[in-house]
């Protein structure tokens, strides 16, 4: 039996249930991940460190022993304007984690550079985000975890027409 919904469509075949459902898993994916970010900036906190600095020196941490990134490669990568990239860097150059250089092949560019305690603090990071994980993780089972797992990586890993 067709059943007229409070905004007017029908909720035949089945699809009201569906987009409800899936407004549902919506609701919840958002709610985790307001809750991850709480519990990781929490576990963050102690190491002078924001989620967002912590992103940046992690990804500047992947050019480490390569061409150290330009402050536009680490705006595209983290697609953000560039003047939030300055920011980042401000905070982490003065914390002594990063340091600017110029570019040895063109002295207008200037690139950032890892330093040696942006190093011990990323040691220090992902010891924070382990436990960050923990915490979030506890209520589940190694199986529950497992099949978890599998389906943040089918998500993650969908088509490109399939993403954000």
């Amino acid at each position: 039996m067709n059943t007229a919904s409070a905004s007017g469509r029908s909720d035949s075949a089945g699809t009201g249930g569906a987009d409800s459902s899936n407004g549902i898993l919506a609701e919840q994916l958002l709610r985790l991940t307001r809750r991850l970010h709480r519990i990781q900036k929490r576990h963050l906190e102690p190491l002078g460190i924001t989620p967002a600095q912590s992103r940046l020196l992690r990804l500047v941490s992947h050019y480490d022993g390569g061409e150290a990134p330009r402050m536009a490669d680490l705006a595209t990568r983290l697609e953000v304007v560039p003047r939030a990239v300055t920011t980042l860097v401000d905070g982490l150059e003065a914390a002594d984690c990063v340091r600017r250089a110029p570019d040895p092949a063109n002295r207008r560019v200037i690139r950032i550079e890892l330093t040696d305690t942006g190093r011990a603090t990323l040691r220090r990071l992902r010891n924070a985000r382990t436990d960050a994980a923990e915490e979030i993780l506890a209520p589940l089972t190694a199986e529950q975890r497992e099949v978890l797992g599998g389906l943040l990586n089918a998500l993650a890993d969908a088509p490109a027409e399939h993403r954000c």
